[in-house]
C-alpha cells in the first residue's frame, strides 16, 4: 500500500513541476500586464562601448557632479549594432544615482528612435551589469542543483516562476489599480503554493506547511493594517514613491502597498518556518507511528520554538541592514534613540519587523495544530511523506 501511494505522489511530482516550468516559460515571453500608451517614439535598450568622453558640460562639486558628459559610443548589440552614436550621461549631484563613464568602459544604453527608426536620442543610463548578472544566476543555479538535487531543481523552477510572477502580473496590476493588499495576499497564495509544493511534492507534509503558512500570512496581514493606521505609517516613506506619483500614478493607494509589502517581504520566512515545522512532525510519525496528536502537536510546537528564536532575528537583520546609514546618520548627530524611534522611515521598519515577526511566532502554533491533524490520521495508511520530501 505504502509503494502504491508513492507512485502516485511520485506521478503527481513530475506532472505539477512539468506544469509549473512550463508556466513559467509562458510568463517569461508573456506581454506585461501593464498598459503601454503610444507615444509616438520607440524605446530600445543596447550594451556599448564608450569610445570617448567630453567632459566640458560638466561641474565637480567636492565629491558630487552635476551637468552632462557627452559620449561617443559603439552599440555593440541590438538593430543599431557596430553604428557609433553620440550618447548624453545626465548627473544631478545624487552620488548613489550618479556615473561618470570613461573611455573604455561598457554602459547600458537607453535609444529612442522614431517610428521610421531612426535614432532621436541615447542616453548612457549605466554600467553594464547584465553579463555579470547572468554568471551569478548561472552559479547560483549550478550549485542549487547541485547540493539539492532533484529539489534544488524544483527550487530553482519555483524561484524562477517567483520572479516572473511578481514583475509579469502583481507589480503591472498594481500600476492598473487594483487594490494592493488583496493582489498581494492573492499573489503570496500562489506563490506559496507553487513554492512549497514543489519542494515537498503534493504530500500531506506539504499540505500541512501550506496551510499553517497562510494562517501566518493572514494574521500578518491583517496586524499589518491594524498596525499601520495606528502607527500612522506614510506609505511615501518607500523608495522612489514619490517618483511613482509623479510619472502619473498619483492615484495608487501608497499606504496599502505599503501593508502588503509587510506581509509580502515575510512570507518567505513564515513559510520557511511552516516547512521545517510540517518535515520535523512528518519525519516524528515515520519514526513513532504509534504517537497521539496531542504529542505530535506539542513536539512541533517545541520544533517551532527552537526555529522562530532565529528566524525574528533574521527579519531585524534584513530589514536594519537596508537603513544601516540612516541608523550611522542619526548616530554621527548624536540624535537621541527616543528621537530616532519616532522617525516616520524607523517608525515604518518597526511596524514591518514587529509584526513579520509576529507572524512568525504564530505560525509554528498553526502548523503545529494543522499538521497534527493532517498527518495523524485515524486510518494511517500513510505513515509520512517525509521519506518522499529527501528523495
Amino acid at each position: 500500500m505504502k509503494k502504491f501511494f508513492k507512485r502516485i505522489f511520485c506521478k503527481k511530482d513530475v506532472i505539477m513541476t512539468v506544469f509549473f516550468l512550463i508556466l513559467s516559460i509562458y510568463l517569461y515571453f508573456m506581454p506585461s500586464l501593464h498598459e503601454n500608451y503610444d507615444k509616438g517614439y520607440i524605446s530600445e535598450s543596447c550594451k556599448a562601448e564608450v569610445l570617448s568622453v567630453d567632459n566640458s558640460n560638466l561641474r565637480v562639486l567636492g565629491i558630487l557632479a552635476n551637468g552632462e558628459q557627452n559620449l561617443q559610443i559603439k552599440i555593440l548589440d541590438g538593430t543599431l549594432k557596430g553604428q557609433t552614436v553620440p550618447a548624453i550621461n545626465q548627473l544631478t549631484a545624487k552620488k548613489g544615482d550618479d556615473k561618470i563613464f570613461k573611455e573604455g568602459d561598457t554602459a547600458f544604453v537607453v535609444l529612442t528612435k522614431n517610428k521610421e527608426g531612426g535614432l532621436v536620442l541615447a542616453v548612457a543610463m549605466d554600467y553594464y551589469r547584465l553579463d555579470l548578472t547572468f554568471i551569478l544566476v548561472l552559479l547560483f543555479s549550478i550549485l542549487l542543483i547541485a547540493f539539492g538535487g532533484t529539489v534544488g531543481a524544483k527550487a530553482l523552477i519555483s524561484f524562477i516562476f517567483s520572479c516572473l510572477m511578481i514583475l509579469k502580473i502583481i507589480v503591472p496590476l498594481t500600476l492598473q489599480g487594483y487594490d494592493p493588499i488583496w493582489l498581494g495576499f492573492v499573489g503570496v497564495v500562489i506563490l506559496t503554493a507553487v513554492i512549497i509544493f514543489l519542494v515537498t511534492g503534493l504530500t500531506r507534509c506539504g499540505i500541512s506547511a501550506f496551510s499553517g503558512a497562510i494562517a501566518g500570512v493572514l494574521t500578518t496581514c491583517v496586524l499589518a493594517s491594524v498596525f499601520t493606521d495606528l502607527f500612522k505609517i506614510n506609505g511615501a516613506v518607500m523608495p522612489f514613491s514619490e517618483i511613482l506619483l509623479y510619472s502619473g500614478y498619483s492615484g495608487l493607494n501608497l499606504n496599502h502597498i505599503f501593508i502588503a509589502g509587510v506581509f509580502f517581504a515575510s512570507s518567505g520566512a513564515v513559510m520557511d518556518l511552516a516547512v521545517d515545522i510540517s518535515t520535523g512532525m512528518s519525519e516524528i510519525v515515520e519514526k513513532r507511528p504509534d504517537i497521539s496528536r496531542v504529542q505530535l502537536g506539542l513536539s512541533g510546537i517545541k520544533i517551532g520554538r527552537a526555529v522562530v528564536g532565529t528566524m525574528t532575528t533574521t527579519l531585524l537583520l534584513a530589514y536594519s541592514g537596508g537603513y544601516f546609514t540612516l541608523l550611522m546618520a542619526f548616530q554621527a548627530q548624536d540624535i537621541p534613540v527616543s528621537t530616532f524611534l519616532n522617525y516616520n522611515q524607523i517608525s515604518a521598519e518597526i511596524v514591518k519587523t514587529l509584526v513579520g515577526s509576529l507572524g512568525l511566532v504564530l505560525v509554528a502554533p498553526f502548523t503545529a495544530l494543522i499538521a497534527s491533524l493532517i498527518l495523524k490520521n485515524k486510518s494511517n495508511t500513510v505513515a509520512t511523506d517525509a521519506a518522499e520530501i529527501e528523495n
